[in-house]
């Protein structure tokens, strides 16, 4: 995984509430166990029509979309059934954070597993988001804020093991295969007491 410090980006806006996993990543899409190209499909139902050809009035489709690295997303971000395919396809389109008022739970930590930050704001921080796209806006992982332009920066919610692995750029089994030499010499010492 990439290693997330201080990422700036301008924001991708998407302020539909309850924007599911079928919406993210729809179903006849989970056909693969790799992330890699899943991102051409990341909301295919809304960004193509029905023979396949973008549609000019969905925003990842417009030049301002191109490579933004943060989606502003309405609440209840990631509903709907678990499937590590969504974050995945998030991150292969190029996002590396979401930002909602609500990130749904399951998603939620199929995200820190797969190396995508979610952001949960309160409502006044995630209008001036919707009322701003485009913006430039900057996440700082280690202390754990955002800063919007002209404004002083927002702490957000984050475990600090979940912020750790993220600023390191590694999942939870690599934290363990750092530490093989360590758990190794407990092991021993289990068997010999």
């Amino acid at each position: 995984m990439e290693p997330i410090r201080i990422l700036r980006s301008r924001t991708v806006v998407l302020s539909a509430a309850n924007i599911d996993t079928d919406q993210i990543i729809p179903a006849r899409f989970l056909t693969t166990t790799t992330r890699d190209g899943l991102g051409q499909h990341l909301f295919a139902d809304w960004r193509y029509d029905v023979a396949g050809a973008p549609r000019s009035d969905f925003i990842l489709n417009s030049a301002g979309a191109r490579n933004c690295r943060i989606l502003v997303a309405g609440r209840n971000f990631g509903c709907g059934s678990s499937r590590e395919h969504a974050p995945w396809a998030l991150l292969d389109y190029g996002f590396r954070a979401v930002i909602s008022t609500q990130i749904a739970d399951i998603f939620r930590s199929n995200a820190l597993k797969n190396g995508l930050l979610p952001v949960v704001v309160d409502a006044a921080t995630a209008s001036w988001l919707f009322e701003h796209p485009g913006a430039e806006v900057s996440i700082d992982l280690p202390t754990a804020t955002l800063a919007l332009p002209g404004r002083a920066p927002l702490t957000f919610p984050l475990e600090t093991f979940a912020r750790s692995l993220l600023v390191n750029g590694i999942d939870e089994l690599g934290f363990l295969i750092e530490r093989d030499a360590q758990i190794g010499a407990f092991e021993r010492r289990q068997t010999t007491a």
